[in-house]
Parts: structure tokens; C-alpha cells; sequence
């Protein structure tokens, strides 16, 4: 009885572990995005069809780019650590380094179009840059960057995303980390507002 229950939760710790280990790209590419953003915006400062900004100037070619290199460059560092500790809390990505890359690519920019996609669905409701959005700025990045992956390579978001374990670690956690990240962000000069 002792040993079914210590065994049922290593399985639901291996899972809560193992998903917000392989969500770190996507983790790291948003805040990423502030210390790299600044200059021109993604939008050129064009206006949507209802005379708002598309995204705003939070939104900046140097963020996407950089944002989304930290986290790909993050997720190459956790593959190389989680094939040589061999631990079932720290899986690898992908046994094959193309696929790999391919991977934490995807979950880093997927993570800043999911941002900018939360900035587009601000912007129409009339909110203004640094306006609070509870859920919407802490989940929407991190929900497209699991659409992404779940589209590209459904194999690895059913066997590490999609379980309750897993989605509980990521739905509490991700709104906690995001929102201890933008006071340090805010802190440091980084952001306008500490959320």
C-alpha cells in the first residue's frame, strides 16, 4: 500500500518536473525578449483596421529575435545537460539534436508570438501598453508555444504536457515566475511596471 502511494507520486513528481523543465525555453525567451527589445516595433507602428496600434512599441524586432535565441540557446544547454545525467526529471527533448533544436526553437518563439498575441488582443480591448491583464500577459505565451508544440511534434506534448500533473505545475507556476521576473525586470529598469 506504502510502496503504490510513494510510487504513484514519484510518477505525478517526475511529470510536474519533467513539463516545467521542458517549458523553460519558453520560460526564458519572454522575459528574454525585454532585455534584448528596444527599437523598431514588430508592427512598424502601424494601426489595426480599428485605428489602434497592432501590437505597440513593447513589441520590437530586437526582442523577438533575441528573446526567441535565449530561449532556443537554453533549450541546446538543457538537451546536452538531460542527456548526460540520464534522469527521468529532467528528459531530453528529443533523442535526435536536429529534432532537438527544432524543439526549444519552437517553444522559444512560439512563446514571444504567443506574447505578441496577448499585446494584439490588449490593444483591441483598449488597453495601453503596461495595462494589467491578469492571465492573458502571464499564460498567453506560454499556452501558444504548447499549441506550437503540440501541432509540430504531438509525441512529445502528449507524453509530457498533457497530463494533469504537468498542466497544474505550468498554469500555477508560469503566472508566479512571470510575475517575480517583471519585479526584478522593473528593479533593474528593464519595465515600466513590476507586472
Amino acid at each position: 500500500m506504502l510502496h503504490d502511494l510513494l510510487l504513484q507520486l514519484t510518477v505525478v513528481l517526475i511529470q510536474a518536473v519533467g513539463a516545467l523543465w521542458l517549458a523553460i525555453p519558453a520560460l526564458i525567451a519572454n522575459p528574454s525578449a525585454v532585455i534584448f527589445g528596444g527599437g523598431t516595433p514588430i508592427d512598424f507602428g502601424r494601426k489595426f483596421y480599428d485605428g489602434k496600434r497592432i501590437l505597440g512599441d513593447g513589441k520590437t524586432w530586437k526582442g523577438l529575435i533575441g528573446g526567441g535565441a535565449a530561449g532556443a540557446f537554453i533549450g541546446v544547454i538543457q538537451q546536452l545537460i538531460a542527456l548526460n545525467i540520464g534522469s527521468p526529471y529532467f528528459p531530453p527533448f528529443s533523442g535526435d539534436a536536429v529534432t532537438a533544436v527544432l524543439i526549444v526553437t519552437i517553444l522559444g518563439y512560439g512563446a514571444l508570438i504567443g506574447d505578441a498575441a496577448g499585446s494584439f488582443i490588449k490593444r483591441r480591448l483598449g488597453m495601453g501598453r503596461g495595462d494589467r491583464a491578469f492571465l492573458l500577459d502571464q499564460l498567453t505565451f506560454l499556452v501558444v508555444a504548447l499549441l506550437f508544440v503540440f501541432f509540430a511534434f504531438p509525441f512529445l506534448f502528449f507524453t509530457y504536457f498533457w497530463n494533469v500533473p504537468a498542466l497544474i505545475t505550468l498554469f500555477v507556476l508560469t503566472p508566479i515566475l512571470h510575475r517575480i521576473v517583471n519585479i526584478i525586470g522593473y528593479r533593474m529598469g528593464k519595465k515600466d511596471v513590476p507586472w
